[in-house]
């Protein structure tokens, strides 16, 4: 099954992406959803309207989400290309919701940053709340799983050994385009991200060195996960950053995202001279 977010002229409404459009499911976005406890049920029999499939209509797909929590140095082809070691413990650090775009919106690179870096991500959502969860709990505790890109302001970010700084530029990390329930997602999923249609990064999920249930299980002995709460599970090799020279976004370059089994982000890159 898959779901999304689209924007409509009575607001949010969470929708069943069929081929031949968006089966209405009702008023509110997919974050809403997940905090029904039959949410499965409702979504998978729900017969409303069926709205057109029009990219501009969808926003991102929990587009409040209670916690982003991001993940580092995860992909072993990253961690090798920014030489560092393989970690014992999954590196940690947050995004804010403010932070999110649709998954075909524009970015607007921020004035105060010359150094903007992309970095395509598989998300895991939280569909049921869970603390101190052991790895069969951390998986039934998984709803499903999209696509986002972990836009980086690269000199921000390493101002000082915390990475938050720039991490989280308002409007600047694209989400989506759909959450696939964990069926959907093949278990060798290809991860890829183009600038213009370059390839720049290109791997599976098996190079992943925590998992989702790992990460679930990991983060959830530290705090209550919650439905529609996300765990971005880090980027593979090929960041503009570790490149020689390296290589950031411009104004005008389009980058798409792309996740086997769930779909692409459509980014287009735009530099204004003012916040």
């Amino acid at each position: 099954m898959k779901l999304a977010t689209v924007r409509t002229e009575d607001g949010l409404r969470a929708v069943r992406v069929e081929n031949d459009g968006y089966v209405d499911i009702g008023p509110g976005d997919v974050g809403e959803l997940l905090r029904r406890e039959d949410w499965q049920s409702v979504a998978a029999a729900a017969d409303g309207p069926v709205l057109p499939v029009e990219p501009s209509r969808l926003v991102p797909v929990v587009p409040h989400p209670g916690k982003i929590v991001c993940v580092g140095l995860n992909y072993r082809t990253h961690i090798t290309e920014m030489g560092r070691d393989l970690p014992e413990f999954p590196t940690l650090f947050a995004k804010f919701p403010e932070a999110l775009i649709g998954p075909n919106d524009t970015l607007v690179l921020p004035p105060e940053s010359d150094a903007v870096d992309w970095e395509a991500e598989l998300v895991v959502v939280v569909g049921r709340s869970v603390r101190r969860a052991d790895r069969a709990t951390a998986e039934a505790a998984i709803a499903g799983y999209t696509v986002l890109n972990d836009v980086t302001a690269r000199d921000w970010q390493f101002r000082t050994r915390e990475w938050l700084q720039g991490k989280t530029w308002e409007a600047t990390t694209p989400l989506g385009p759909v959450l696939v329930t964990p069926d959907e997602l093949p278990a060798d999923a290809e991860i890829s991200c183009t600038i213009d249609d370059e390839v720049v990064q290109k791997s599976t999920i098996n190079d992943l060195l925590f998992d989702a249930a790992d990460l679930v299980a990991y983060v959830s002995t530290m705090i209550t996960l919650n439905p529609g709460d996300m765990i971005a599970t880090g980027t593979t090799g090929g960041v503009g950053h570790a490149r020689k020279p390296p290589r950031y976004l411009k104004d005008g370059q389009t980058i798409v995202t792309r996740v086997e089994g769930i779909g692409e982000l459509v980014t287009r890159v735009r530099r204004d001279t003012a916040s």
